[in-house]
């Protein structure tokens, strides 16, 4: 098996589950309760915290653990919503951000909220201007993801930053679901952003849990009541083994970040170097530094994307359509739609998003399959 989906999600590192089973049968204390073994359980949910602060330069008051990007998105959105309104009800994200994101603002627009769409150009990246014509003094949050889900894309996010340093009460917030450990940590931990969200199993943590970095001193409504866990920011009893697990994860990657992008780099360059000289081709993620280096997102024409996922599937080669949280929904790729693709093209278009578990001789697996598929493509076309 080959698989090329690590942006929907990835295996869980070995030493990672070692430590979510050896948390999960020694330290199964609350870690809210009085007793020793309560404490022992906080301690290390304290560690978990100060080690995932210290690899990312931020103070572990900061770090809020959740469970997931979703969450992250909705609690940062809503959450600045109801603890700004008061000053204004106008929220600006772009056009191509997560579901999570898209609907969360949706939600909010309902009750009375007024939502910008900021455009994004052929690569798929918002202008500053763009910002700069949507801003209002009622405006009260920010919001643009670091690395597009279906196509790689990093956004502008150093000189958004530095627009918004003349609107300091207006909350930044950026989804990195699919930043971290791609090489990008001074452009995402910018001094002016406010809140991040993440998500473990995107790095090889367990699912359903994730956290968000939250800047001292900015206003966040909690999102779950309760019994005031996460410093009253969060309730709800802690997922230590999930947690610990998720520390490792983010140590284990953090140390092999740079060798990690340098291998996903010359994957995807050996990857377009072949299947980009096929006529029917037509490719959406460039090789150039505003697009991450683990997603590739291409198309062959007259060819649906369901029908090229299962003919790689058949040959034991994992891919995804854009995003696999629309894939099974039959939803034509929003970010392409936005980036002016014709919905003819974006219906063929799939995604190759490798992970430091992948390497060449896979790479050379899938483009001895392409060419087969390729040719059996051209007589449905």
């Amino acid at each position: 098996m080959i698989y090329f989906d690590n942006s929907a999600t990835t295996r869980v590192n070995d030493e990672v589950l070692k430590t979510y089973n050896l948390v999960s049968q020694n330290f199964w204390g609350n870690p809210s309760s009085l007793h020793d073994f309560g404490e022992k359980s906080y301690n290390l949910l304290s560690q978990s915290r100060k080690q995932i602060a210290d690899l990312l330069g931020v103070n572990p008051a900061e770090i809020f653990f959740t469970s997931g990007g979703t969450e992250g998105d909705n609690w940062i959105i809503k959450g600045t919503a109801l603890a700004k309104r008061e000053y204004g009800k106008h929220i600006i994200v772009s056009k191509i951000e997560h579901a999570a994101v898209l609907n969360s603002v949706a939600a909010l627009e309902e009750l009375g909220f007024e939502i910008t769409y900021l455009p994004v150009d052929q690569e798929g990246r918002v202008s500053v201007k763009d910002l700069k014509d949507a801003i209002r003094p009622d405006t009260i949050l920010v919001s643009v993801m670091a690395v597009n889900n279906e196509i790689g894309v990093i956004q502008p996010l150093d000189e958004i930053a530095d627009f918004l340093q003349d609107y300091p009460k207006v909350h930044f917030h950026v989804d990195a679901v699919q930043g971290l450990g791609k090489g990008i940590h001074d452009l995402v931990f910018n001094k002016r952003v406010d809140f991040i969200t993440f998500s473990g199993h995107k790095f090889h943590a367990p699912r359903g849990v994730g956290f968000i970095y939250s800047r001292n001193g900015k206003k966040l409504k909690p999102f779950m009541d309760g019994g005031g866990q996460e410093f009253g920011q969060r309730s709800g009893t802690e997922n230590l083994p999930a947690i610990a697990a998720m520390a490792k994860a983010v140590r284990i990657l953090k140390e092999n970040e740079s060798a990690a992008i340098v291998k996903e780099q010359e994957i995807r360059q050996f990857i377009v170097d072949h299947i980009g000289k096929f006529e029917k081709v037509e490719m959406f993620s460039k090789l150039n530094d505003h697009f991450a280096p683990h997603i590739l997102c291409f198309a062959i024409l007259g060819v649906k994307g369901e029908t090229i996922v299962h003919a790689f599937e058949k040959e034991g080669i994992y891919i995804s359509t854009t995003s696999a949280c629309s894939s099974k929904k039959g939803v034509t790729s929003g970010t392409l739609n936005a980036m002016g693709v014709p919905q003819e093209v974006a219906k063929s278009a799939v995604r190759i998003s490798l992970g430091d578990q992948n390497n060449l001789k896979e790479a050379q697996q899938f483009i001895a399959v392409f060419d087969k598929l390729y040719e059996q493509f051209k007589k449905l076309s």
